[in-house]
């Protein structure tokens, strides 16, 4: 159960930032940088390194302005699912479930949190600075949690999870209201 939750929030993360996480994860296995990753322990570390800080600062820096947050949606939609596949397998192993199943949730859980973004980009024509800033934290606190306290990131993964489905609810409403008054 503790690397389901582990696998939880590191595609929480995932979910968040593309990059960044992929990048925390590897600096945080020691010497063995990204060997126990999945399909990333195939790539040269030094590559693996240069593309994921480049990447890691551009996310850093474009997130911070309008146009830049429209860039970086296209990308991290269409790679999310995939990052947070690989992120969920790399923080569990040693459990019974199966690996096909925890890249699957960690995939979904990743594309989700993604889509709930975007529809608040959309919603609020933009997302706050500050907002930004609290996505940054929380995408390098969750990784940290995946790997050293798995439980705690598990259960903010939930509460990830749960604010989009209240997402979901507050956006249908104003839809609705949207039609009935012909706006």
């Amino acid at each position: 159960m503790i690397d389901i939750l582990a696998a939880l929030s590191a595609s929480a993360a995932a979910g968040i930032r593309i990059a960044l996480p992929l990048l925390f994860i590897g600096l945080l296995q020691g010497k063995n940088l990204w060997s126990g990753v999945p399909i990333l322990s195939h790539v040269s570390t030094p590559f693996l390194l240069f593309s994921l800080t480049s990447w890691s600062v551009v996310e850093i820096f474009a997130s911070k302005k309008l146009l830049g947050q429209r860039v970086l949606q296209v990308f991290h939609l269409l790679l999310a699912p995939f990052v947070g596949a690989i992120m969920g397998l790399a923080v569990a192993n040693a459990t019974a479930t199966p690996n096909w199943l925890i890249a699957l949730i960690g995939g979904s859980l990743a594309f989700v949190l993604q889509l709930v973004q975007i529809g608040w980009f959309y919603r609020l024509k933009g997302i706050p600075l500050w907002a930004v800033f609290i996505q940054d934290a929380l995408c390098v606190a969750l990784v940290f949690f995946a790997l050293d306290a798995p439980t705690q990131g598990g259960l903010i993964a939930l509460i990830l999870l749960w604010f989009a489905v209240r997402s979901a609810r507050i956006w249908y409403r104003w839809y609705r209201k949207r039609l009935i008054n012909g706006s």
